[in-house]
């Protein structure tokens, strides 16, 4: 039997052999998706065989080429995305027949009018305001014109039996992830955060997500019977830490390296695409939009005014994952995750946990800086 480091590696290389796969599906005629947001309903979108691959861009590189066309000061995830795919530099772009956007910021919304001039781009209409009853209708009746414009893209039919079957796909790899990252309740928890991190990043970028599901079920057990047999790896007095704010990806991965090798473990995730797109299923027995709409919205997306999910779910982080200290990453000129910085840190004051609130981007010229303070932070909570 593999153990669990040997499993773990293999995870960290899907983003890596999804490009080949990407290549050979598209070979074999299948059609692909790409998206750029965790709005966008793999349930319906994976529907008649369809593969959904991952755009979002979280690497310096393409960076300088997208600032030709767009701001210098706008945030990195918006040029790295646009300019992964003006260079075709991403296979997950150069192959996807179809984009979907989402209005979760303004920056992406003008971003998605530049890549639709080269693909066929939807955008999802999403409702901003929570609270009014007419936001799950105005989002399921989205759901609706996704279909049909995936369904006319595409030249395919999208079933109700194929988005049911997804659900159930779907509610599984939720339900084997969440057992997996819940590991992180331990004390201690029986690996390191940078370790969990590298496992919840690369399903997004796995295709046949009944295998993904088997090797994530393998792991945890693994990783439970090395935990019985041997104990941790994480020394007992490393400090529990949650990280929240803007997508992380494998440029800003500097964070966790950061806290885990200065007297921190990184226990808990608030991340888009982490831990809080995992939590909530889908309700297999209600209609699959109603269920769908009902599920998505509940995504804590700092596009949401007020994000009062975001506190709750943060809230409830603190308390079950008994978080030492909060860390707040904010990447630069994300404007809706900075402004909300200010209810966060309220809320870990209501919880008397020590917060901190970072501003970076995918280069590397701050290591030093940062290193400097989120040590000093960790220290204080001696």
């Amino acid at each position: 039997m593999k153990s669990y480091k040997e499993i773990i590696e293999e995870f960290s290389e899907a983003r890596r052999n999804g490009f080949v796969e990407v290549k050979e599906l598209k070979d074999q005629g299948k059609k692909v998706i790409g998206v750029y947001c965790g709005f966008a309903p793999w349930e319906i979108l994976a529907s008649n065989d369809v593969v959904v691959a991952w755009l979002c861009g979280m690497s310096e590189e393409p960076i300088p080429a997208a600032e030709k066309d767009l701001p210098r000061n706008s945030c990195p995830l918006l040029k790295s995305s646009y300019g992964f795919a003006i260079t075709e530099s991403c296979p997950y772009y150069y192959f996807s027949d179809m984009l979907i956007g989402e209005t979760t910021c303004d920056g992406k919304k003008k971003m998605y009018e530049y890549l639709g001039q080269m693909k066929p781009m939807y955008i999802m209409s999403l409702p901003q305001n929570l609270r009014r009853e007419s936001s799950f209708d105005y989002y399921k009746d989205e759901l609706y014109l996704l279909k049909e414009a995936v369904e006319k893209v595409l030249d395919i039919e999208i079933s109700e039996e194929d988005i049911r079957k997804n659900i159930i796909i779907r509610n599984n790899e939720r339900k084997a992830l969440r057992e997996f990252y819940e590991l992180g309740k331990l004390f201690p928890p029986p690996i390191w955060g940078f370790s969990m991190r590298k496992v919840l990043e690369a399903t997004k970028y796995i295709a046949d997500k009944e295998n993904e599901i088997k090797n994530i079920k393998l792991l945890t057990e693994s990783i439970k019977e090395n935990y019985k047999l041997y104990g941790s790896e994480v020394p007992s007095e490393a400090k529990r830490i949650l990280i929240t704010g803007s997508p992380l990806g494998e440029a800003t991965e500097k964070i966790i390296k950061i806290i885990e090798e200065n007297g921190g473990v990184v226990v808990c995730y608030e991340n888009c695409s982490s831990t809080k797109s995992i939590d909530d299923l889908v309700d297999e027995k209600k209609n699959a939009f109603d269920a769908l709409a009902e599920r998505y919205l509940k995504t804590a997306c700092a596009c949401m005014s007020p994000n009062d999910n975001r506190l709750n779910m943060i809230n409830h982080y603190i308390s079950k994952y008994k978080i030492d200290g909060v860390m707040d990453m904010v990447l630069y000129s994300c404007h809706t995750y900075n402004c909300e910085t200010y209810r966060v840190k309220n809320i870990c004051n209501k919880n008397n946990t020590p917060y901190m609130s970072i501003e970076t981007d995918y280069s590397s010229k701050d290591i030093g800086q940062l290193t400097t303070r989120i040590s000093a932070f960790i220290e204080m909570l001696d």
